[in-house]
């Protein structure tokens, strides 16, 4: 059942948390591997409006070397025109120029991005694990001797397609690394998509256990096997209360063929909603602002969420 303006009717679950925050990735990874390049205005103008639908952490753009990601050499040209909005604006930093370069513009949040699998690492940094670690140690370490928080990203830590299965182990041993080396938050990615639930249940709990605090995770679920949500609950129903999402469902994994992206926002805040959990986000503004990213981009958005209450209008 719906309400007069397309809200589903909320239902509290009890011991679900009071409210999430979401981490909202479209203006990085969802446009990351877009092959036209976005001019910075249209970038800048969707962080606004992501803003405006009470949106409370966007993440901006990423510090790399433009010849790895072109779609985001605008970084210092885009960060000035956002800084002002009054969210928070974390930025991805690769390596220590990368943290130069964010400090330089006066950014206050970062984020680096490890790899639980030695397959990924090397394709993606071209280093085993422990080595990428290392390149990431001093990072972390000077980013919060400048007051910064620190998020580490975490990828591959249900699958790898190289790889398959990843063992929980073995996703525990690069989280505590990550946490030791002074990440504030820990964002777990299923960056091919096959977590299930009891997967997720139980890499949360092992977590736990190793001394990594259900208050310093958030979750990051691609949406390939149309498990996106029902993982998210599954971490919703474990204590956690920060969840990635980008809007309109941007953004896909180059190593799936049939990935089909992050979790869109739309979709997640509606499950959030009906649920009686608080997002601070205006679901028709945000609805609004991904039909005008589509736009722009020349094609419709993958999100349900969009598609339904655009098709209302």
């Amino acid at each position: 059942m719906t309400g007069i303006e397309g809200l589903p009717m909320a239902v509290r679950e009890p011991g679900l948390p009071q409210r999430v925050r979401i981490h909202e990735v479209g203006a990085r990874d969802g446009l990351q591997n877009e092959k036209s390049v976005v001019p910075v205005e249209v970038k800048a103008e969707f962080v606004r409006r992501l803003a405006d639908a009470g949106l409370t952490t966007i993440e901006a753009t990423s510090f790399v070397h433009p010849k790895w990601v072109p779609q985001l050499a605008d970084a210092e040209q885009l960060f000035p025109l956002v800084r002002g909005l009054g969210v928070r604006l974390p930025v991805l930093v690769p390596n220590e120029r990368g943290l130069d370069r964010a400090l330089a513009l006066g950014a206050r949040e970062v984020a680096v991005f490890a790899s639980a699998t030695e397959s990924f690492a090397k394709a993606n940094l071209n280093r085993t694990v422990d080595e990428a670690l290392a390149m990431f140690e001093p990072v972390v370490i000077r980013a919060v001797e400048q007051g910064l928080k620190v998020r580490g990203y975490l990828s591959m830590c249900f699958g790898d397609p190289w790889e398959g299965a990843v063992p929980i182990e073995q996703v525990v041993r690069v989280s505590r690394r990550l946490v030791d080396m002074g990440c504030d938050e820990l964002s777990l990615g299923d960056t091919i998509g096959v977590a299930t639930p009891g997967h997720v249940s139980a890499l949360l709990t092992a977590l736990n256990e190793a001394g990594v605090p259900t208050g310093t995770i958030a979750v990051h679920f691609h949406d390939t096997y149309g498990q996106a949500l029902s993982n998210t609950l599954a971490a919703l129903r474990h204590g956690v209360s920060v969840v990635d999402a980008s809007a309109g469902g941007l953004g896909g994994c180059p190593y799936a063929k049939s990935a089909t992206g992050n979790l869109a926002t739309e979709d997640l805040v509606w499950m959030l909603h009906g649920l009686g959990i608080e997002t601070g986000v205006d679901l028709g503004r945000l609805t609004a602002t991904s039909a005008w990213m589509a736009d722009r981009l020349g094609r419709p958005s993958p999100s349900r969420t969009v598609r339904a209450l655009s098709h209302k209008e």
